[in-house]
């Protein structure tokens, strides 16, 4: 008997704790992404700039414009949940770059080179990529029309 109930609570306790995974999963993704269009957005020169005083990198300029644009342009796509995976693979790639040609030049780990921020985006982008974007996406809502 304890085995039929154990069965039936599993069963109907799947549905509630995917919904709230999505939710959490969704309201990271916004919040995660939001928080990254920012730093794609000081490249510009906007909130302190790449210097605290308000200096962005040089129009055009190899790495760090181009960088700044998929951070921005990634950071909106993933926000809204459209095309997040794709998003999300390609800002892992650029924090993955930013840290291995930036920061690990400067030190083994993380802590030592001031890389934990680009790994820890690197490796949550990737999940991203891996699990999907949650509930809240626009990717879901396309996914309902068709």
């Amino acid at each position: 008997m304890t085995a039929t109930i154990a069965r039936e609570t599993r069963t109907t306790d799947a549905p509630a704790k995917t919904q709230v995974t999505g939710i959490v999963v969704g309201a990271s993704r916004i919040v995660i992404s939001f928080l990254f269009g920012f730093h794609g957005l000081q490249g510009f020169g906007f909130f302190g700039g790449i210097d605290g005083q308000g200096g962005g990198v040089p129009f055009g300029s190899w790495p760090g414009w181009w960088g700044s644009v998929l951070e921005l342009a990634g950071a909106v796509l993933l926000l809204t949940g459209l095309a997040s995976r794709p998003a999300a693979i390609l800002l892992s790639g650029v924090m993955a770059y930013a840290y291995f040609t930036v920061h690990a030049p400067m030190g083994l780990l993380p802590l030592q080179n001031m890389g934990e921020p680009s790994a820890v985006y690197a490796w949550v982008f990737l999940l991203f990529a891996a699990i999907g974007p949650g509930r809240f996406a626009l990717d879901n809502l396309l996914k309902r029309r068709r």
